[in-house]
């Protein structure tokens, strides 16, 4: 994903800049403090709390690389751009399973957003690729490992 444009709702650009300042912030300062503790125990050699808190810290300054670079690469979706007749990143979609008649709600989201268990899908899965453009009315199969699914969205949502 370097240097690819990364498409971000405003509550996704808002979630990634305040976890950024969290780790620049707090989290520094508590791990510096943990190092101190660490380090005045002695021997750095065998010192089982002060490898565990160089290793945090090194996945922290990793992590916060990765935020900078998203959001250097970001492009937020304008809510007033998003089209209420067309599946677009931002759009929340109500879809039928055709084989089980069970509906579903998902917003498509980025990358970075996605998260099943709250029913935000990434633009990116197979399921988003497929939505993405689609209007009510339409069907698309999506290929899963159970077999190809078959979907009806019924409607779109902004947000």
């Amino acid at each position: 994903m370097e240097n690819e444009e990364l498409i971000l709702t405003q509550e996704g650009l808002a979630k990634l800049e305040a976890e950024l300042e969290e780790l620049k912030t707090v989290k520094r300062k508590e791990l510096s403090q943990r190092l101190k503790v660490a380090i005045s125990y002695g021997d750095l050699k065998e010192n089982s709390e002060y490898h565990s808190a160089k290793d945090d810290q090194a996945f922290m300054e990793t992590r916060i690389l990765q935020i900078e670079r998203m959001l250097k690469t970001a492009k937020v979706v304008d809510a007033s751009s998003i089209q209420a007749d067309i599946v677009g990143v931002g759009s929340s979609v109500l879809l039928l399973d055709v084989e089980f008649n069970e509906k579903i709600t998902y917003q498509i989201v980025s990358p970075v957003e996605a998260d099943v268990a709250d029913n935000k899908i990434s633009y990116e899965s197979p399921l988003g690729k497929e939505l993405i453009g689609k209007r009510v009315g339409q069907k698309v199969n999506v290929s899963a490992p159970v077999g190809v699914i078959t979907y009806e969205l019924l409607e779109i949502k902004l947000g």
